[in-house]
């Protein structure tokens, strides 16, 4: 982590739904991931109480943390020092493959106008990236339509 401060290059962590924990990821809340922040990358040095940049923060992954209900309080507490990435795709029902099923903003059920307002309101002010896993659907459509659809979906839903 000291050298990760040192280059101005911070770790991510990204919690992965609780239906991936048995086989796949053992953070699944956003509030576990910034324990482990805090645990392993205090802000504040305890000698001198000086802060300091964070050489570990989180990735914000939509598909996974949306049904939290203490995502708000938590993308608070992450802050502009925690908060590293913001991924979006959208969570379809019924949901046909845990992996790569992820729907088109849009498509589905995360409240991701809402999500981001939280984001920014955090102080966010990166990119939103696009993550479409969707071995049944969008990776069977060419190039350009998802595309095409991805910047207008982004435009109008994100």
């Amino acid at each position: 982590l000291e050298y990760a401060r040192q280059v101005g290059m911070p770790l991510a962590i990204e919690p992965l739904h609780p239906m991936q924990a048995a086989d796949r990821a053992c953070i699944n809340t956003l509030e576990h991931a910034l324990d482990i922040c805090d645990a392993l990358d205090p802000l504040t040095t305890s000698a001198t109480g000086e802060t300091r940049n964070a050489a570990l923060g989180v990735a914000l992954d939509v598909y996974h943390v949306w049904w939290d209900p203490k995502l708000q309080q938590q993308i608070a507490r992450a802050g502009e020092e925690r908060l590293l990435a913001f991924h979006v795709c959208d969570w379809r029902l019924p949901t046909r493959d845990l992996l790569s099923d992820r729907g088109m903003m849009g498509d589905g059920v995360i409240e991701l106008q809402k999500i981001r307002q939280w984001v920014e309101a955090a102080g966010f002010a990166g990119y939103a990236e696009v993550e479409i896993f969707s071995a049944l659907d969008w990776w069977q459509r060419t190039g350009e339509e998802t595309l095409d659809t991805c910047i207008e979906r982004h435009r109008s839903v994100v």
